[in-house]
């Protein structure tokens, strides 16, 4: 029998007429049954993010299916999004209807209120979404939906009211909006905020909770197209409307805002467009409207031109600065980076080289202001990570600005890449990535960290075009073919590589399309390799003669033929499902039809410069006299690395040195610190807590108090108590400089750490949720990441901590809480680990709730008052003034061995203290920030 096929578009879910179709061939008294199941099926596999589920065979006995074999593999990718469903292990959760976490959050959320808040799922998927005040009116917009026929895509069902406050509404409606954008609709979406005319609450009130929510969401709003019909009632609700209208044109949002004047349900059939919106409906925003007159094909050949200007998402001042030498060797009269945009701190300016002058270049938290403020730049360089690249380039396409867009990151779940290749060929927008080093185009502008440093640049002669133009999957072997190019031919036109994950934004054929097209392109170079078929559309190109121009191409991944089993390679696309993904198959279909195709790798040089040859003794290619590349200057960091230059130190420390592998007080390893016993935790008991701690709450506050006690000389505190001690002021004045010091920025973080994880572990979210909730907050995670220390080079202050907590501890859940969600973050980057400061708020926190010698509410008040940060104050005024164990001679008065900041600039006689002129930047007068 033949296979059914049935074509399901990306975003969109399998249909009941889909799944009859399929069935089709069954016995008929098996359709139902299996139409059921098949949806459920195909349910689960999207919402799993499944990438492959074969089941063969599969029994149906009256209403029951029974799998008899079933072979599936799950985008581990897609762990951060799915964690939740997933669980603890490999396997898919059972399937049922467990409460969704948004769920449990508001019923926890009602159960601390005393107004009325509920939310119950319906369809995850659904279109319409509701967020109605009154527990009457929510029943009715909800049957006025089901009525029109649009039950099947309702989402939720739920309330809001009894006078929340605007605090509890934002909570509400900020749940309710993170739920709905979670995943994008082809169609968009439709969210009705209605109620009826309310007797007290506070429509104003209320409604300024929303707008905050629908502020913070605005970017999924608008990526996702949600239409938003609003319609209330009650006590200043002209004041509450008014927020609401004016507020919603601010954001841009497509919002219409009516009050009591219109009938309740109204808006629900102007949402469903069965019935007219009248005029007062707020005018579509100039960018939404645009996107339906632009031309994306005018110049879609064109990627870069010695006028190219990007902007770059993410904090990465050493690939700016590549960029900028870059221009530098090409002679550009412009830096080709506009901006940075870097949702994790306020606006603020970078300093990078042009040349060897300094510029500055704008860093934005909100990428719509950099858009704005900087109309030049076409090009948007990702760096954001896996699991924030998504969101910011929906958000990056939704401006109608960007022609390329290149994604860095690799690790993108294969569905979301999927709806970000279906939103770039609606927008026109060519995807460069994921998974990608980006790519370059000589004397114009090049990706990011492309082509390397500016040695290499120069040795592959990337600063000048030459004839030949390549396309890789990989961006390392992309460097490796400017190598082989340059060595062989007059240069590379252009290079591209196009990402490893298996469904690249841009493929082979799109690049080498607009290569041939492009009359300086001379020669055509492709790097392919095991996995997929996308090989053989650039044998059909060459087979129809779509493709003259003579290309040279090679796949790699012919090794897998010695394996007995299929192998996944390092790329998540390079896997061979068939023989005809094989790197054989395809180098043997590209020879096939012309395209020159080398034994191996090893002599792929060879070929291209044989091609090549050929190109320049038919005239095809006229090599130009070679021209020597402008000098770019060593910066003064990368000469000091490779020993050309020294200079004099700004500080003499002998007491810590925080540079190896533990952290040492004048030589002591801070692991044998430990092993005395200063018996200062008892009297912290008492001074602090007014009554005796168990003996091993008093040694974990010792224990805290030797690791806070110093980390070096550089750090601020410490810098300003020597500066002061310098200046030949007494010890207060210096310990006291040095303490001011003390705030958010530098040890702040003891209690903000406690507070982050403390309010994350009641209220009931897992720590991949966690660790989501605060990435969507633009929020980092106090008390995780080192600057130093990984999991390679673990602290071993943190290990310390946690091994005696462990140990001695009656209970430490909030730690083992934290220690989940340094798993999740070192899955990132390996540096993302539980810090001194997390670990010591975790354990402080276990301690006080679970020690038996408070109550709990005693335990959030010490929480609240910041007895966290004490431990940091105390324990760093220790290494202000000297921590030492000696006493001191009855012959005379010494300094002793282990000597605090002050005491040892004291004893090595340091004179005063002035900054030197080479490290300042000196601003004309008339700078304006």
């Amino acid at each position: 029998a033949k296979a059914v096929r049935e074509e399901v578009d990306i975003g969109d879910t399998l249909t009941q007429e889909q799944a009859l179709r399929l069935v089709g061939g069954a016995p008929l008294p098996a359709h139902s049954v299996l139409v059921d199941f098949l949806l459920l099926l195909y349910k689960a596999y999207a919402d799993l993010y499944f990438t492959y589920l074969e089941i063969n065979p599969l029994v149906v006995q009256g209403r029951s299916v029974h799998v008899l074999d079933l072979a599936a593999r799950l985008d581990s990718t897609a762990e951060f999004l799915c964690k939740l469903h997933w669980g603890d292990i490999e396997f898919p959760p059972p399937f049922g209807r467990d409460a969704y976490p948004e769920e449990a959050y508001i019923a926890d959320l009602d159960a601390k209120s005393g107004a009325s808040l509920k939310l119950t799922v319906i369809n995850p998927h659904g279109r319409v979404w509701t967020m109605v005040a009154g527990g009457g009116a929510s029943v009715i917009y909800s049957d006025t939906i089901c009525d029109l026929g649009w039950g099947h895509e309702l989402a939720n069902y739920g309330e809001y009211s009894g006078a929340p406050s605007e605090s509890q509404t934002f909570e509400y409606a900020k749940t309710i909006l993170g739920f709905m954008t979670k995943e994008p609709h082809p169609e968009g979406k439709l969210l009705i905020i209605g109620g009826g005319i309310a007797n007290f609450t506070n429509v104003a009130a209320t409604f300024k909770g929303i707008v905050r929510a629908l502020t913070e969401y605005k970017h999924p709003l608008l990526e996702q197209n949600v239409s938003i019909f609003v319609r209330r009632g009650g006590p200043n609700y002209q004041e509450g409307l008014r927020v609401m209208r004016d507020e919603g044109a601010k954001l841009g949002l497509k919002m219409a805002v009516f009050g009591p004047e219109t009938h309740m349900t109204s808006i629900v059939s102007m949402a469903l467009g069965l019935r007219p919106v009248p005029k007062e409906k707020s005018d579509p925003s100039p960018a939404a409207s645009s996107l339906l007159t632009r031309n994306v094909s005018s110049s879609a050949s064109l990627l870069f031109t010695p006028n190219t200007k990007a902007i770059i998402w993410g904090m990465q001042p050493r690939a700016v600065q590549g960029m900028l030498d870059f221009d530098q060797l090409c002679s550009r009269k412009e830096p080709s980076v506009s901006a940075m945009v870097y949702p994790f701190s306020g606006n603020h300016k970078q300093r990078f080289y042009w040349g060897l002058k300094e510029i500055l270049l704008p860093v934005y938290k909100d990428m719509a202001e950099a858009v704005e403020k900087h109309p030049e730049a076409d090009v948007l360089v990702n760096f954001a990570s896996l699991r924030s690249a998504y969101e910011a380039t929906m958000e990056a396409m939704s401006f109608d600005k960007f022609k390329v867009i290149a994604i860095i990151a690799e690790g993108i779940p294969e569905n979301k890449t999927k709806l970000l290749n279906k939103r770039a060929r609606e927008k026109g927008v060519t995807i460069i990535g994921p998974a990608t080093v980006g790519g370059i185009k000589p004397g114009c502008f090049k990706i990011g960290n492309t082509g390397g440093m500016v040695d290499n640049l120069v040795s592959a002669k990337l600063y000048r075009p030459g004839s030949v133009a390549y396309v890789s999957r990989s961006g390392g072997m992309s460097n490796e073919l400017n190598n082989i190019i340059s060595r062989t031919t007059n240069g590379v036109y252009e290079g591209v590589a196009i990402g490893g994950d298996r469904y690249p934004g841009t493929t082979f054929m799109d690049h080498i399309l607009r290569y041939h097209d492009d009359p300086a392109v001379k020669l055509i170079v492709m790097l392919g390799e095991i996995g997929g078929v996308e090989e053989y559309k650039v044998c059909e190109a060459v087979r129809s003669g779509r493709v003259f121009k003579p290309v040279v191409a090679w796949c790699i991944g012919t090794c897998a033929k010695v394996f007995a089993a299929e192998v996944q390679f390092g790329h998540a696309g390079a896997y061979a499902s068939s023989e005809q993904e094989t790197a054989l198959a395809k180098n043997q279909a590209l020879r096939e039809v012309g395209v020159h195709v080398p034994d191996s790798f090893d002599t792929l040089g060879t070929m291209i410069r044989e091609v090549y040859e050929q190109l320049v003794g038919g005239g095809f290619v006229v090599p130009q006299p070679e021209r020597d590349p402008p000098t770019i200057p060593m910066d003064y960091s990368w000469a000091q690395e490779l020993g050309l230059v020294r200079k004099p130190t700004a500080f003499m420390s002998s007491i810590c040195d925080e540079r190896g592998e533990e952290l040492l007080y004048a030589g002591m390893a801070i692991s044998n610190v430990f092993k005395e016993d200063i018996g200062i935790g008892g009297v912290l008991s008492l001074l602090w807590f007014q009554r005796r701690l168990p003996t091993y709450a008093c040694k974990f506050l010792e224990m805290c108090l030797m690791v806070t006690a110093d980390h070096g000389p550089a750090v601020s505190g410490a810098h300003n108590t020597i500066v002061t001690a310098r200046a030949g002021k007494d010890l207060v004045s210096s310990v006291t400089a040095g303490l001011l010091t003390i705030g958010d920025r530098f040890g702040g973080a003891l209690n903000g750490a406690a507070q982050q994880f403390s309010e994350a572990y009641e209220s009931g979210m897992i720590p991949m949720e966690f660790v989501n909730h605060m990435r969507r907050q633009h929020k980092l995670i106090l008390g995780i990441g080192h600057k130093v220390k990984s999991l390679n080079n673990p602290d071993m202050r943190v290990v310390l901590l946690k091994d005696f907590a462990k140990a001695n501890f009656p209970a430490t859940p909030l730690l083992d809480y934290a220690i989940e969600v340094e798993r999740i973050t070192t899955s990132k980057k390996p540096n993302l680990i539980l810090n001194v400061d997390g670990v010591i708020a975790t354990c402080f926190v276990d301690l006080l709730k679970h020690s038996g010698a408070f109550s709990r509410e005693e335990a959030q008040e010490y929480i609240e008052i910041g007895s966290l940060n004490g431990l940091f104050v105390l324990g760093r005024t220790l290494g202000f003034i000297g921590w030492h164990t000696h006493t001191q001679s009855q012959a005379h008065m010494h300094i002793p061995h282990h000597a605090g900041h002050f005491l040892d600039q004291k004893r090595l006689k340091q004179g005063l203290y002035r900054h030197p002129w080479d490290d300042i930047t000196y601003l004309p007068h008339d700078f304006n920030m």
